[in-house]
C-alpha cells in the first residue's frame, strides 16, 4: 500500500475563522441597534442611512451571509480536507473565494443603507452583487468538487453529503430568485409579479434557511460532534434516512409563509402537509447528534465546546418543531405577522447557528495554532451568558406575540374591535422589546468574550499554515460494496445529480402550475398599472425599507377586514414587481390605505409620525421633503415594466416624466389648500401618490 504525504491548508480556515468572529460582532451590534430602534425612535438618528427600514436588512444579511456564511466556509474547509484526506483542490480558488466573499459583504453593507435594495427578504442585494455571489459560489463549487474528485478516502462521509446538497441547492435557489431585468446599474425589477413573486421569494426564503442555515451546519455537526466527544456518530443508517428525507421534504415547505394570502389554496395546503412531515427528518438529525453523546455527559460538563453543541442541537430541535407548528393554519392565523416569527427565527439563529459556530471556533483555533484554549473558564462563562441571552431574547418575544395576536383579534360584546388603533398593540409590547434588547446585549457580550479568548489563544501559539498529513492513495480497483448507499458514496457526480433531482421536484410541482395555469391567478378588470409618479413613489417606499414594518396583504379574517378593509385578491397584485406583502407587522397593513386619509395626513405622518400618531415608534423622514425626485430613469422603468407584461402604451413610456410632473402638481395644489407649502418635485409627493393609490382599484363587495 502506497502512503502519500500531503499538507492540509489551515491558513484558509484561519482566514474564514477570523472573518466569522469580526462579522459576527458587527452583525450582532447592528442587531442590537435595530432592537433599540423599536423601543426608542431617537435611535434612528434622524439620518436616512440609519433608519430601521434600511438597517434591518443590513443586520439580517450580516448575520446570515457574513457571520454564518464565513462560519460555514471555515467548518467546511477544515472538515472537508480531513474526511477526504486531501488538501483543497486549489489554493488560488480558496483565496479568490475568501476575498470575493468579503467584498460581497462589504458591498452589501454599503449599498443597503444607501437604499439600493430589491426588497426580497434575505436577498435584498441588487443585481450586480447577485452576479458576484453567483461567480464566487461557482468558485467554491469548483474548489469543493475538485477536492472530492482528488480525494484519498474512498467513501464520502455523511458531512460531505450535506455539503454537496448545500452547494447545488443554494445555486438553484439564488439563480431562480434573482432573475431581474436591470433598469440601471443599481436598479432592477423582478421578472415575477404579485402572487408568483411571493411564491418564488418564500420558496427561496424558507429554503435559504434550510440549505444555508441548516444543511451545512448538520454536515459540520456530523463531523465536529464525534470529534469533540471522541466517539462515533450514533447511527449511520439514521444519517442516510435523515439526509435524503430532509432534502426532499424541506423544499416543499415554503408556502407555509403565505397561508391565508392570495396564493392558490392547493399550494398553501402542500406547504402545510410537507411542513408537518418535516418534523421526522429534522428530529432524526437532532436525535442522532444527542445520542452520540450517550455515556459522555461527564465530558459535556467539563468541555465548553460540547455544552455549546448540546444547546445548539436542542435549539435546532425546538426550531424545527416550531416551524411545522406555525404552519398549522389555526396557529398561523394568530401567530403570523407577530413577534412569534422573530422569536422562532432567533432560536434557530442564536441557538443553532450561533452556538454551533462558537463551539467550532473554540475547537478549531487551538488545533490549528497547536496550543491550548487560553481560558476554559471564560468559554464556560460565555456559554452561560449566551444561554441567558437567548432566553431573555426569545421568551419576551413569545409573550409579545401572544399579546399582539390576541389584541389584534379582540372584539367587544357589541362586535366592535376593542383596539381599532394598531398603535395600542405596539405600545403594549415595548417592555417585552426592552427585555429582548437586554438579551441581545448579553449575547453580544458573550461573543466579545469569545473574541478576546480566541485572540489570546492565537497569540499563545503559532499558526500551522500547512499541516502535514499522510494517507494511502485511493485504490480505484477496490471491490464493489455490498450496500447500495456505500456504492453511491464513491460516486460524487451521481450523488450530486440525485440530490439535485430530490430538491427540484417540490419546487417544480408548486411553481409550474402557478405560473402556467391562468386560473391560479385570476385577473381583475378594474386593476390598472401604477402611474409614472406612483411607480416612482413605490420605488422610494422600497428604498426606505417600509416593507420591513408594513404588510400589504389583508387576510380573510373578520378582525382584519374590520380593521383594514376588503381582503386581498390575487388579481390585485399582477403589476407588482416586486410583491410587497411583508412578513412582520410592526405597523398596520397598508393595502387599503389609499383614500383613507387626506394628503396632508400623509405629509405630516412622514415629516414626524408623532403628529398623527402620538407615541409612534416609526422614524421620521424629513429628507423626503428636502430631496428632489430623480426622474432620470423613469421612462426606462416603464419600458422595463412593459417588457415584463405591464400594459403601458408607448405614449405613457415616452411621456412618463411629463405625466408624473402633472400628477405631482395636482397633489401639491391639494396640499397648498391645506396650508402646506412644498415643491412638486420633492420625493414626499411621489410617496403620497403611491400610498393614495394602494387598494383603490377594487371596491369591497356588499
Amino acid at each position: 500500500m502506497h502512503i502519500q504525504q500531503f499538507d492540509y491548508d489551515n491558513k484558509i480556515v484561519r482566514n474564514f475563522g477570523v472573518a466569522t468572529i469580526v462579522w459576527g460582532i458587527v452583525g450582532m451590534t447592528v442587531g442590537l441597534l435595530v432592537a433599540l430602534q423599536l423601543i426608542w425612535p431617537a435611535m434612528n438618528f434622524l439620518t436616512q442611512y440609519t433608519t430601521f427600514g434600511r438597517v434591518r436588512p443590513v443586520h439580517t444579511n450580516a448575520v446570515i451571509f457574513a457571520f454564518v456564511g464565513n462560519g460555514i466556509f471555515m467548518g467546511v474547509y477544515y472538515s472537508l480536507q480531513r474526511v477526504l484526506k486531501a488538501r483543497m483542490f486549489s489554493d488560488v480558488l480558496s483565496k479568490i473565494h475568501f476575498w470575493g466573499w468579503q467584498l460581497i459583504i462589504v458591498a452589501s453593507a454599503i449599498t443597503l443603507p444607501l437604499g439600493l435594495t430589491s426588497s426580497h427578504e434575505y436577498a435584498e442585494m441588487e443585481w450586480p452583487i447577485d452576479v458576484a455571489i453567483t461567480l464566487i459560489w461557482v468558485v467554491f463549487g469548483i474548489n469543493m468538487f475538485g477536492t472530492i474528485i482528488k480525494r484519498r478516502e474512498k467513501h464520502m462521509y455523511v458531512a460531505v453529503w450535506f455539503y454537496i446538497a448545500t452547494l447545488v441547492t443554494i445555486a438553484v435557489l439564488h439563480i431562480v430568485n434573482s432573475i431581474q431585468i436591470p433598469v440601471s446599474f443599481w436598479k432592477s425589477y423582478y421578472v415575477y409579479a404579485g402572487v408568483q413573486d411571493a411564491l418564488v421569494q418564500w420558496w427561496y426564503g424558507h429554503n435559504a434557511v434550510a440549505f444555508f442555515l441548516t444543511t451545512p451546519y448538520l454536515g459540520m455537526m456530523y463531523y465536529f460532534l464525534p470529534k469533540m466527544a471522541n466517539r462515533p456518530i450514533y447511527s449511520y443508517r439514521l444519517s442516510i434516512l435523515h439526509f435524503w428525507s430532509l432534502i426532499f421534504i424541506y423544499i416543499w415547505a415554503g408556502p407555509h409563509h403565505l397561508l391565508y394570502t392570495a396564493l392558490p389554496g392547493w399550494v398553501q395546503s402542500l406547504g402545510v402537509v410537507f411542513s408537518v412531515m418535516l418534523i421526522a427528518p429534522s428530529w432524526g438529525g437532532m436525535i442522532n447528534g444527542l445520542l452520540t453523546l450517550r455515556g459522555a455527559w461527564d465530558k459535556v460538563r467539563k468541555e465548553p465546546t460540547l455544552k455549546f453543541m448540546v444547546v445548539a442541537l436542542t435549539a435546532y430541535g425546538m426550531a424545527t418543531f416550531e416551524g411545522p407548528l406555525l404552519s398549522l393554519k389555526q396557529v398561523n392565523a394568530i401567530a403570523h405577522f407577530t413577534d412569534w416569527i422573530v422569536a422562532h427565527v432567533h432560536v434557530g439563529a442564536l441557538g443553532w447557528n450561533g452556538f454551533m459556530t462558537f463551539a467550532i471556533l473554540y475547537w478549531i483555533v487551538p488545533r490549528i495554532y497547536k496550543t491550548e484554549l487560553y481560558s476554559k473558564k471564560l468559554a464556560n462563562a460565555h456559554f452561560w451568558i449566551g444561554t441567558l441571552g437567548i432566553l431573555f431574547y426569545a421568551i419576551p418575544m413569545y409573550w409579545a406575540a401572544v399579546v399582539q395576536g390576541l389584541m389584534w383579534k379582540d372584539f367587544t360584546p357589541e362586535g366592535v374591535l376593542r383596539n381599532p388603533n394598531f398603535l395600542a398593540t405596539t405600545l403594549e409590547i415595548i417592555p417585552m422589546h426592552m427585555m429582548r434588547a437586554f438579551g441581545g446585549a448579553l449575547y453580544l457580550a458573550g461573543a466579545l468574550m469569545m473574541a478576546y479568548n480566541l485572540v489570546k489563544t492565537m497569540r499563545a501559539g503559532k499558526l500551522v499554515a500547512n499541516e502535514r498529513a499522510e494517507a494511502p492513495a485511493l485504490d480505484h480497483h477496490a471491490h464493489a460494496e455490498r450496500y447500495r448507499h456505500r456504492r453511491l458514496e464513491r460516486k460524487p457526480m451521481l450523488f450530486m445529480v440525485l440530490a439535485l433531482v430530490a430538491i427540484l421536484i417540490g419546487g417544480m410541482v408548486e411553481m409550474i402550475p402557478t405560473f402556467t395555469v391562468s386560473s391560479n391567478v385570476p385577473t381583475i378588470a378594474s386593476v390598472k398599472p401604477y402611474s409614472a409618479l406612483e411607480i416612482q413613489g413605490r420605488d422610494l417606499y422600497i428604498r426606505e425599507g417600509c416593507v420591513n414594518c408594513h404588510s400589504q396583504t389583508i387576510r380573510p379574517f373578520r378582525s382584519e377586514t374590520a380593521r383594514y378593509g376588503e381582503y386581498s385578491k390575487a388579481g390585485e397584485f399582477v403589476y407588482d414587481h416586486p410583491f410587497l406583502w411583508g412578513s412582520k407587522r410592526t405597523g398596520p397593513d397598508l393595502q387599503r390605505i389609499g383614500g383613507k386619509y387626506p394628503h396632508k395626513w400623509h405629509f405630516d405622518h412622514l415629516l414626524d409620525p408623532t403628529i398623527t400618531s402620538p407615541g409612534s415608534i416609526m422614524p421620521a423622514y424629513p429628507w423626503l421633503i428636502e430631496q428632489e425626485i430623480n426622474y432620470d430613469d423613469l421612462s426606462k422603468k416603464l419600458a422595463v415594466m412593459k417588457t415584463l407584461g405591464v400594459p403601458y402604451t408607448d405614449a405613457e413610456v415616452k411621456n412618463a416624466v411629463a405625466n408624473a410632473t402633472k400628477q405631482a402638481q395636482e397633489i401639491t395644489t391639494a396640499l397648498e389648500a391645506n396650508d402646506v407649502e412644498v415643491s412638486n418635485d420633492r420625493e414626499i409627493i411621489a410617496i403620497i401618490a403611491y400610498l393614495q393609490r394602494l387598494g383603490t382599484d377594487i371596491k369591497a363587495s356588499k
